[in-house]
């Protein structure tokens, strides 16, 4: 079965890298004050659900009321779980709708949505939580999508969803894939502006071509959604193209981490619980993932000291056998970024290819 070709790819859609990974930053915040909320105890107000009271028969002193219940103690503290390396693969759909209710409807009638992963990160948190590290994956990439045959990467997720992409990804780099996070750009410029706009270093200066044309000075930008949408956008403004923007999304993702520790997301309940309702519907995560290891997981982050974010190796552009343009695989490239993945040396790769500053 061939899948469709994707003609005039980026200006179809806007890549919307920032959703998918905002959301995970915002999700692992916010889920983190799960755990305290549901250990306080809720105190009782009034009276008591099943106190009555009984009616007097004669002027005789009143009674003493029955004091109401005392509220049960808290439960006992939580043991933090073992922590376990795991990968975590970040999906960003391009469809102009909900990307949750496609895939639902994708299950139940088996009938394709329209809609790409057009941002893919791989994501791995080491069992000592003292970093993490992420490569991004160019949407334009020529692999063989299981079943399907060669494609653009991108292209998995409309073959067949979530669990297509899995397979592929995990086919490609040859790597186990834990958890699965999708999000579509429905909420993005809410997202940017509910936490005050971000902060980017602009290294190389642009006009955006979409939109209102805006300036991206060198040096540092604070960034609202609708230039924060652009930023991550642009690809025809540089002489490398979606390589250049690739880089830009990973700006803004580290931009947003640091804004994430300015305002101590990871660590006030508070601030965090007014996000939850908002940030849950902006994303679908596997089965095994559910709210109490997400709780986990960002605790365990708490502490993280290093944040690495790269872009998988490439042997540059071409075309496929139908015409369209490609990006080339680098195959040992990819056989030893995946090796660090499945062997959890990831880490190792990082500093043996000068990658510890996230580029």
């Amino acid at each position: 079965m061939s899948i469709p070709s994707d003609p005039g790819g980026e200006l179809r859609r806007p890549q919307l890298f920032l959703a998918m990974a905002l959301s995970f930053v915002l999700v692992l915040g916010v889920i983190s004050a799960a755990l305290f909320f549901n250990r306080q105890p809720t105190s009782s107000q009034g009276r008591s659900p099943t106190e009555t009271s009984t009616p007097s028969v004669t002027a005789t002193p009143t009674p003493t009321p029955t004091p109401t219940p005392a509220a049960p103690p808290p439960p006992p503290p939580e043991t933090e779980p073992p922590r376990a390396a795991m990968n975590i693969l970040l999906i960003g759909s391009d469809i102009r709708g909900n990307a949750r209710e496609a895939e639902a409807a994708r299950s139940a009638t088996g009938q394709r949505p329209d809609h790409r992963a057009d941002a893919l990160m791989l994501v791995h948190v080491p069992a000592d939580r003292h970093a993490v590290y992420g490569v991004s994956l160019m949407r334009d990439m020529w692999v063989n999508i299981p079943g399907y045959g060669g494609s653009k990467i991108n292209a998995s997720l409309e073959a067949g969803g979530v669990p297509m992409v899995t397979q592929t990804v995990g086919s490609l780099l040859n790597t186990p894939i834990h958890h699965t996070v999708l999000v579509d750009f429905e909420g993005f410029r809410w997202m940017v502006n509910a936490v005050g706009g971000v902060e980017v270093n602009v290294t190389v200066p642009f006009t955006s071509t979409s939109e209102s044309r805006h300036y991206f000075p060198p040096g540092m930008n604070r960034l609202m959604g609708n230039e924060a949408l652009q930023f991550v956008r642009e690809r025809y403004a540089f002489s490398d193209g979606d390589y250049q923007r690739v880089r830009n999304q990973q700006t803004l993702l580290r931009a947003v981490l640091t804004e994430a520790h300015k305002k101590n997301w990871l660590a006030d309940p508070a601030a965090a619980r007014s996000l939850i309702s908002q940030v849950f519907p902006l994303m679908t995560v596997d089965q095994s993932m559910d709210a109490t290891s997400l709780a986990w997981l960002a605790y365990s982050l708490r502490s993280t000291g290093q944040v690495v974010f790269f872009t998988l190796p490439t042997a540059g552009t071409g075309f496929s056998p139908d015409g369209q343009s490609i990006v080339l695989q680098d195959p040992a490239a990819t056989a030893a970024v995946g090796a660090a993945f499945a062997e959890g040396r990831i880490g190792e790769y990082v500093a043996a290819n000068g990658l510890g500053g996230g580029n």
